[in-house]
C-alpha cells in the first residue's frame, strides 16, 4: 500500500499498474475506499478491466457508485460478464439499464433463465445469498461416475464452484434428497452407489428464510456450504460460508454506523459538504431532542434558582436512566437478532430487565444520595435526588427493553431509531421527575 500511494505521488503510472496488478479484488477495493475522489478515478482507470467487475462487487455504496459512473457502459458490460450470478445481482439496481441489457444479451437462454430466478428473491434472504451454479447428482450412479462428471465439469467451466466441500443428491425432478461429501467421494470405493453413502441428516434451506436465520444456521451446524430449495423441494442452489461471513460483516457494519446515524455505505473521503448535508439530518433530530429537554427544565427555573445544587445534579439522573435504557436496549436488540425471544417469553424478559434497574437503583440510589448529602449538606436533596435516579433507571430500563419490541412489530430498524428515542426520552423524563420532585419536596 505504501509503495503504491508513493507512486501515486509521483505519478508513476508503470509502478502503479504494476502494483495493482499484483493485489487481489477485496485488496483493491479497499484500496479505492482509502484514496480521495480524484485518486481513485486515477486508481481506477489503471485496474485491468476483466477485475474490474468483483472490484465493484467488493466496494460498498457511495464508491461503488462513484466507479460506476466514471466507467463507460462498453467497459462496465465487459467487466460484469465475468461475474457469478448471485454477484450480478448485487450490482442489477445500480448500473445503467443498457449495460444490464448488454449483459443479459451475452447469456445463454439456461443461464438467462437461473439469472431471473436469483432476482425473484429479496437481499437478506436465503434466495437473495445463493449461488446457483450447485453441481447435482442422481442416487443410482457410481461415486467413480461422481467424479468423472465433476472433471468434466472443471473442464467446461474452468473451474469447480467456490467453496465446494459436497455435492447435492436430486430425484428425477430435481428434488433435494442429501449430499455427497467430496471427502467420501475421494476416499471411498469408486464402485459404491451415491444412494448407499449419501448424507441425509443436512435438511436444506427454504429460498424464503431470512438471512439472519441462515448465518444462525450455518454457526450453529459448521457450515461450509448449504443447499437451497424452492417451495416444492426442488434444488435451486447453494449458500457458502464466504456469502455468510459477507452478510454478517454488512450486518456489523451496519449497527456500528447506525449508532452514529450514519450509512454504512458512507465513502470515508467523500465531499465536505455532502457529509456535512447527511450528517445535519442526525444532528438536527438531536437537536429537536435537546430543545425538548431544555423546555422541560425551563419549566422549574424558579426552582433551580431557589436550590442551584439541582443544576450540578441534573445531569447525573439523565445519565444514569440513559445508559441504563441503552444496556437493555442492546440486550433486546441482539436477542430480537438471534430470535431468542418470542410472544411466550417477552414478558418474562421485561420483568427481569425491571427487577435488574430496581436492584441497581436502589443501591446507587443510596450511593449518590448519600454524595449529594455530604456534598450539598442537604438531606432532603439527596432524598429527592436518590428517588429521581431509581425512577428514571426503571423508567429507562422499561422504555430500552419496550422499544425494539414495537419497533420490530412495526417493521422499522430498531438500531437506528432506538438510541434516539430512547435519550430523549430519558433526559426529558429525567428532568421532568427530578426537578418536578424538587420542586414538590423542597418548597
Amino acid at each position: 500500500m505504501k509503495a503504491l500511494l508513493e507512486a501515486l505521488t509521483s505519478n508513476r503510472r508503470e509502478s502503479i499498474a504494476g502494483l495493482l496488478a499484483e493485489m487481489e479484488a477485496p485488496q483493491l477495493a479497499d484500496l479505492l475506499e482509502s484514496l480521495s475522489p480524484d485518486e481513485r478515478i486515477s486508481v481506477w482507470d489503471e485496474i485491468d478491466t476483466q477485475v474490474k467487475g468483483d472490484v465493484l462487487v467488493e466496494a460498498h455504496g457511495e464508491v461503488r457508485a462513484q466507479l460506476i459512473e466514471a466507467s463507460t457502459p462498453d467497459e462496465l458490460a465487459k467487466a460484469m460478464q465475468r461475474l457469478d450470478l448471485d454477484e450480478l445481482s448485487d450490482l442489477y439496481d445500480e448500473v445503467p439499464a443498457d449495460v444490464i441489457e448488454a449483459v443479459l444479451a451475452g447469456m445463454d437462454a439456461q443461464r438467462r433463465i437461473r439469472f431471473e430466478l436469483v432476482r425473484e428473491y429479496e437481499q437478506d434472504s436465503a434466495g437473495g445469498l445463493m449461488d446457483v451454479d450447485a453441481i447435482a447428482v442422481r442416487t443410482d450412479i457410481t461415486l467413480a461416475m461422481v467424479l468423472g462428471y465433476l472433471t468434466l465439469y472443471r473442464t467446461e467451466q474452468g473451474r469447480l464452484p467456490d467453496q465446494l466441500d459436497a455435492v447435492s443428491v436430486t430425484d428425477l425432478d430435481g428434488r433435494y434428497l442429501g449430499r455427497l461429501a467430496l471427502a467420501d467421494l475421494v476416499s471411498l470405493d469408486g464402485g459404491q452407489r451415491v444412494y448407499e453413502v449419501m448424507d441425509t441428516s443436512l435438511s436444506p434451506i427454504l429460498a424464503t428464510m431470512p438471512a439472519v436465520r441462515v448465518a444462525r444456521l450455518f454457526e450453529d451446524q459448521n457450515l461450509v456450504s448449504a443447499p437451497v430449495v424452492d417451495a416444492s423441494g426442488r434444488l435451486i442452489g447453494r449458500i457458502t460460508v464466504d456469502d455468510v461471513l459477507d452478510f454478517v460483516r454488512a450486518q456489523a457494519d451496519h449497527t456500528a454506523m447506525a449508532v452514529a446515524g450514519l450509512d454504512e455505505d458512507t465513502d470515508t473521503f467523500a465531499p465536505a459538504l455532502a457529509s456535512a448535508r447527511r450528517r445535519a439530518v442526525w444532528l438536527g433530530i438531536n437537536l429537536v431532542n435537546a430543545l425538548i429537554a431544555a423546555a422541560v427544565i425551563g419549566l422549574f427555573d424558579a426552582t433551580i434558582e431557589r436550590v442551584v445544587a439541582l443544576a450540578v445534579l441534573m445531569p447525573v439522573v439523565s445519565s444514569m436512566g440513559g445508559v441504563a435504557g441503552t444496556q437493555s436496549l442492546t440486550l433486546v436488540i441482539r436477542a430480537l437478532a438471534l430470535e431468542h425471544i418470542n410472544p411466550a417469553n417477552r414478558w418474562r424478559l421485561l420483568r427481569r430487565e425491571l427487577a435488574v434497574a430496581a436492584i441497581n437503583g436502589v443501591v446507587w440510589a443510596a450511593a449518590v444520595g448519600l454524595l449529594a448529602s455530604a456534598w450539598f449538606g442537604n438531606t432532603n436533596l439527596s432524598l429527592v435526588f436518590g428517588a429521581a435516579i431509581v425512577v428514571n433507571l426503571v423508567a429507562g430500563v422499561t422504555i430500552g427493553t419496550l422499544i425494539p419490541l414495537v419497533l420490530e412489530r412495526l417493521r422499522i430498524d430498531a438500531v437506528i431509531a432506538g438510541q434516539v428515542l430512547l435519550v430523549a426520552f430519558t433526559d426529558t423524563f429525567g428532568f421532568f421527575v427530578f426537578l418536578g420532585m424538587a420542586a414538590w419536596f423542597l418548597r
